[in-house]
């Protein structure tokens, strides 16, 4: 039976919601769960010393974002490669079928679907699929950089061992959410890449050129919307880096002057 990857991260993201909406109604009933669900959600200076038996470090926030690029980066490179072979919107390349029926004599064990029949529709939602991918890379490199370089997180710090894995669930969940109606034909066709690397072999492999209009021209096509989003997505991004520059102010003034300033600006 064929694991549906939409109704799993549905399913997941609403598991994980579901207990903030329900903490969120304002009803006597739920004080305690309120307490429960801001319990796990204290870290820094919101975390009082008691509470600290099942916490990490807060500066482990460098864990998410490390995970992050490096997922996020994988499907990007491989969603990117997957529609520019198989769901061009400009130019058809050389199709992936045509190179594995020459490996298998005319069999088509590594060939995935060609372009010619793939749906406009399709091809549409894999190209803006790498198109959302390649924001959340910049925006994921960034906060790495921020995490390691803007933003000094106190050694004593604490957030909660379960805040730190429901950030993991969520840098391991959103990347693979923007690119959910494609991933496992992108899981196919990298598959597919590696059986022909282990066939074949390193130097019998064919020479990969890169063509960077041919991998840029099927996102210009994408229509306004998708860049005026963009738009919207870099000013938010510019703003957010300006905040945390701020923030990252103020630890340094404490750690001079001895006392946190008020954040000004942003």
């Amino acid at each position: 039976m064929e694991l549906d990857l939409v109704a799993l991260l549905r399913a997941a993201w609403i598991a994980g919601t579901l207990p903030i909406l329900i903490a969120s109604i304002p009803s006597s009933r739920l004080h305690s769960f309120h307490g429960l669900v801001l319990g796990f959600a204290r870290r820094g200076k919101t975390m009082p010393s008691s509470s600290y038996k099942f916490t990490v470090p807060q500066r482990f926030f460098c864990h998410f974002y490390v995970v992050a690029v490096v997922w996020t980066t994988l499907l990007v490179l491989a969603t990117w490669l997957y529609a520019y072979r198989m769901a061009p919107l400009a130019s058809e390349p050389l199709l992936y079928s045509t190179v594995a029926s020459h490996l298998t004599g005319g069999s088509h064990i590594f060939s995935l679907h060609k372009p010619r029949s793939t749906p406009l529709e399709y091809r549409y939602l894999v190209w803006r699929s790498v198109f959302l991918l390649l924001l959340m890379e910049v925006q994921v490199m960034r906060r790495l950089y921020e995490t390691i370089y803007v933003l000094n997180y106190s050694s004593s710090a604490r957030m909660h061992v379960f805040g730190y894995l429901t950030g993991l669930f969520f840098y391991t969940a959103a990347p693979l959410s923007l690119c959910c109606v494609c991933a496992p034909e992108v899981f196919k066709f990298a598959a597919n890449q590696l059986k022909e690397f282990i066939v074949k072999g390193k130097n019998q492999m064919p020479v990969i050129e890169f063509d960077l209009w041919g991998y840029m021209s099927s996102l210009m096509k994408l229509g306004w919307p998708s860049w005026l989003g963009a738009a919207i997505f870099i000013w938010g991004w510019i703003h957010q880096h300006r905040c945390h520059a701020i923030l990252g102010l103020l630890q340094e003034h404490k750690e001079q002057e001895g006392y946190i300033r008020w954040p000004c600006g942003g």
